[in-house]
């Protein structure tokens, strides 16, 4: 095979495919990278236990042909390529990279040991791919961490034929996003767990502009967006529905100004040591405000805000540092809104611009405030 293609191009493509690879792996060969050079296209593709990607670019093809090696060495000569034009060949058991004078030889793995790449399952419909990389992003920072609860470190991906429910949990979090979903048909529905890590980096690959089929059947889900085809496999068990834990009854509401209350939490989240919490204290008066306390004994913090509410609000609550710094910088909005139940209750933040139906929603448990 040879090939030639831009380095930028080639680098892009190397990256979004490597993304799959296993970090270590019992089998050589899924440490590699397909390239696949035919009729002015490359193909590169890589797999492994969990999920497969398949990137294709334009490249001019002077021989067709196939070639398998090390995924994460390609990429590392990418990087260090000089800008322009590049030239790929096959050369007996090693394939070259030629650059502006630069010169690399990889050795090559087998391709008879290589496994197919799954088929993409069944296309539902369609979503904006940069509203659908921002919703994944959203929700995917309250998916749980605990490899022994499999099931919470995924992102529920819901289809009911004109919308995509994303929603994720810790148990002490809950983040749900709404986005508008052109299915194939009306009928179209699906209720399945994705891992939330591998769905994050499947929507960074996407870039920011046209649609991405969305693709799912029993066993996987896949995603093809601008020559880039990603599947990975859906993880077992449901997570727990979010209808009634998200309908409070009668919360007191505050709207805060987002960047101040981002900065604030930052700075008084200093002497918040071992996961210590942090209380927020609001005040009603002729100009509402919160003041924000952190730390124990010697080491405290405190800054106060403004803050905005219909009604009188005079409550403490008090949450962990960083699960509200993380609900907090999932959100665009100049403004957030935030409905508190009480102390050691449930607490909602949304949008501040919130008419009718929050699209983006973080639920947090709140705790019980320390004796600042």
């Amino acid at each position: 095979m040879e090939f030639r293609i831009e380095r930028g191009a080639l680098t892009d493509a190397v990256a979004r495919a490597a993304r799959v690879l296993p970090a270590r792996s019992p089998v050589p060969v899924l440490g590699g990278l397909l390239l696949d050079a035919d009729a002015g296209r490359l193909r590169v593709s890589g797999l492994d236990f969990e999920a497969s990607s398949r990137v294709e670019t334009e490249a001019h093809t002077v021989r067709p042909g196939k070639v398998l090696v090390m995924g994460r060495r390609l990429l590392d000569i990418c990087k260090v390529l000089p800008e322009g034009p590049v030239e790929c060949a096959l050369e007996g058991s090693r394939f070259t990279v030629v650059g502006d004078g630069s010169r690399f030889g990889l050795s090559v793995l087998p391709l008879d040991d290589y496994p197919a790449l799954p088929p993409l399952p069944e296309v539902r419909g369609a979503v904006d791919a940069g509203e659908f990389a921002s919703a994944v992003a959203q929700v995917a920072v309250a998916a749980g961490r605990d490899d022994t609860l499999p099931t919470l470190t995924g992102i529920r991906v819901g289809l009911d034929g004109t919308t995509m429910t994303l929603a994720a949990t810790d148990r002490y979090r809950f983040a749900v996003r709404t986005l508008p979903f052109k299915a194939t048909a009306p009928e179209v529905a699906a209720d399945v767990v994705v891992s939330a890590r591998r769905l994050a980096e499947i929507a960074r690959s996407l870039g920011g502009s046209g649609q991405v089929d969305v693709a799912v059947d029993g066993g996987s889900a896949g995603f093809e967006h601008a020559g880039t085809r990603t599947t990975v496999r859906l993880l077992d068990g449901r997570l727990p529905r979010h209808d009634k834990l998200f309908a409070l009854t009668d919360p007191a509401v505050v709207e805060l100004d987002r960047a101040r209350l981002v900065e604030a939490v930052k700075r008084v989240s200093v002497v918040a040591d071992g996961g210590s919490p942090l209380q927020m204290t609001f005040s009603a008066g002729p100009e509402g405000s919160v003041l924000l306390q952190a730390g124990f004994e010697d080491d405290v913090a405190s800054q106060r805000l403004p803050a905005v509410s219909a009604s009188p609000v005079e409550m403490a609550v008090a949450f962990n540092p960083a699960y509200l710094m993380d609900a907090l910088s999932s959100f665009e909005e100049a403004m957030v809104r935030m409905k508190l139940m009480g102390p050691g209750q449930r607490a909602m933040v949304t949008g501040g611009e919130e008419t009718g139906t929050a699209t983006h929603q973080h639920l947090l448990m709140s705790v019980k405030p320390p004796l600042l």
